[in-house]
């Protein structure tokens, strides 16, 4: 059974909606452990102190935040919990947005939010009130010893927070410098004709890593002892663009 890491209560007005909060992504990759490469053992991570010259465990660190050169001020665990913050026990709603009006770019965690007993019929409004609104709950809440903007999205019949990034935690865009080109109308007509083609709908079940999947295949093999065998990439050539329109879209119309 999923185990919530925190719970609180969503705030909006004189509303308490109390809830609990899941992890609604895990990335998956291949890991790989540091070997050493004459022996093939897994090495000791250990921590060395210079000015003591000695070596120590991590049961013997403390948080350090350097406010000057080479001083610090040590916070320990309960210091965390003293942190005066409104988001720390609450997602506290600061207004309503279109769901269209916050830039993909800004979104980068998920995390789904299940009512108590007691918060279920308030949980029930304001995600039916989201749903008939077209908008999303714009918030504040505080976990993970940070205080993250985000907004909450009916989902089915729960809601899900999504986390954002704050303004200042975007990169600046470079001075990028695409070269201009204009398109013809026939051009443009073709690319459109081959859009509407494609179009689809989005299964996520249909898509999965391919190269996480080749990755442990080639793994497999080399326990099995067999050689892996490099195949060539089809070199990229550039044809003429009304032409590469006009196959793909021959080629789609073929499926």
């Amino acid at each position: 059974m999923a185990r919530a890491f925190w719970k609180g209560a969503i705030t909006f007005g004189m509303v308490v909606i109390p809830v609990k909060m899941y992890v609604a992504t895990e990335a998956e990759s291949v890991r790989f452990h540091m070997l050493h490469k004459k022996c093939l053992t897994r090495p000791k991570q250990v921590l060395y102190c210079q000015q003591d010259d000695e070596y120590f465990g991590s049961k013997d660190t403390v948080r350090g935040y350097e406010f000057a050169r080479g001083q610090y001020v040590v916070l320990k665990e309960s210091d965390f919990e003293k942190v005066p913050t409104r988001s720390a026990h609450a997602i506290n709603i600061l207004g309503f947005v279109d769901t269209n009006e916050i830039d993909p770019i800004y979104y980068y965690g998920s995390h789904y939010l299940e009512p108590d007993e007691f918060g279920a019929k308030p949980f029930a409004l304001l995600r039916e009130a989201l749903k008939k609104t077209q908008r999303l709950g714009l918030a504040k809440v505080t976990f993970q010893r940070r205080e993250h903007l985000c907004c909450l999205r009916p989902s089915d019949d729960i809601l899900v927070l999504h986390t954002i990034h704050y303004r200042d935690e975007l990169q600046r865009r470079p001075e990028l410098s695409p070269p201009e080109q204009a398109v013809t109308p026939e051009e443009l007509e073709m690319a459109v004709s081959l859009v509407t083609a494609m179009a689809t709908n989005f299964r996520p079940e249909d898509y999965k890593d391919e190269y996480r999947l080749a990755l442990k295949a080639l793994i497999e093999a080399k326990i099995r002892g067999e050689e892996v065998i490099v195949r060539e990439e089809p070199k990229i050539e550039m044809p003429d663009l009304m032409a590469a329109l006009r196959a793909s879209l021959a080629a789609v119309k073929v499926k």
